[in-house]
This record gives structure tokens, sequence and C-alpha cells, in this order.
């Protein structure tokens, strides 16, 4: 179900609902392996509005968050050579549209890591929409994009011995949002 043949005839503002929600990302790790994680912290808003070109979205992502299941390795991405979430302890993203391309659904917005914004394409579909048990409405939605880490000052890197290196420098984010109607 797309949010093209679902949106609601007036304007609706959500609350990201972040005890439900994920955002996370793969990388490559040593050419070979995936290593999965994500961020635990993330807050913002969604507006659907009857035209998708006037669907918005505001994320903020708390960078100290991040969580990879172990600890050494996410104290590393915390530190100056990935996230230094000490300087830089927001990621945001501010999507100024949504439209379709063929096919697919996406939200075009600015990703803003370590204070470096670039223009990023989510692909989006609307997962569903539902009550809750306490009588709140729900929406629900998965993105996915890919980015390269290089544009946001992710450089650190170590070179292999066999050739090539250790951190593939192209990410696939992987987002499950779930929302309440504002104000419920």
């Amino acid at each position: 179900m797309s949010m093209i043949t679902t949106a609601p005839k007036a304007v609706s503002a959500w609350t990201i609902d972040s005890a439900h929600t994920q955002v996370g990302f793969e990388v490559t790790h040593m050419m070979f392996a995936k290593v999965r994680g994500r961020f635990t912290d993330v807050e913002g808003t969604i507006v659907i509005a009857a035209q998708d070109e006037e669907s918005t979205a505001s994320v903020v992502i708390r960078a100290a968050s991040i969580d990879t299941g172990q600890p050494q390795r996410d104290e590393h991405l915390r530190s100056a050579d990935f996230f230094d979430v000490e300087q830089f302890p927001r990621l945001t993203f501010e999507a100024g549209s949504l439209r379709r391309d063929g096919g697919r659904l996406v939200l075009d917005g600015d990703l803003s890591i370590r204070d470096v914004v670039r223009q990023v394409e989510l692909e989006v579909e609307e997962s569903g929409r539902g009550t809750d048990p306490r009588g709140n409405e729900r929406v629900g939605f998965t993105a996915t994009a890919t980015i390269d880490r290089r544009d946001y000052g992710l450089t650190w890197n170590q070179a292999l011995e066999t050739g090539g290196i250790l951190v593939g420098n192209e990410v696939r984010i992987l987002i499950e949002v779930q929302a309440t109607r504002a104000g419920s």
C-alpha cells in the first residue's frame, strides 16, 4: 500500500513513535561480510498531505545512540574517526517533498551527518494503518536509501593486506517508522 493510494483528503500530522521506530544501517566489513546497526534515539514528525508533493518529514537522531551489538565497535563509531558525537551530537533528515518516480514513491530530503548536508532520496512504502488498544490512530512506513559515507566526512578506513578496505563506503539505510496522529 503506498501513500499515494491511501493519502487522506486533508493534511494530517503525525508524531514518530520512537519505541516502535528503527533507523538501521548495513555496511560491508572486510569486503565480504555485512555489519548491521541501528540508532535507538529517534524523534520527529511527518505531515501527510492530499497532494503528495506537499508531504514532509522532520527527523532527529541522537548520534550517541548508535548500537551494533558490539560495545567496542560502538565506542569507535562514536569517536572522531566516525560520528564524533561530542562535536556532532545529532543526525537530521528534513524532507521537502514526496513524489512518484515510475513505480517508486520517493521522499526527497536533506540528510545531515557531522554537519554535512546532502540530498537523499528515500524510497518509501506505507506499511499500514490502524488503531492501537488505547484508541490512538497509527501509521507505518518502510524507507530505504543508499549513501556513500565519505560524502559526510566519514572517511576512516584501513587497507587490507589482501587488497581492498576494512569498511565499505556504501551504507544502506533501512528505516521502519511507526507514528501516531498528532494530538491523539
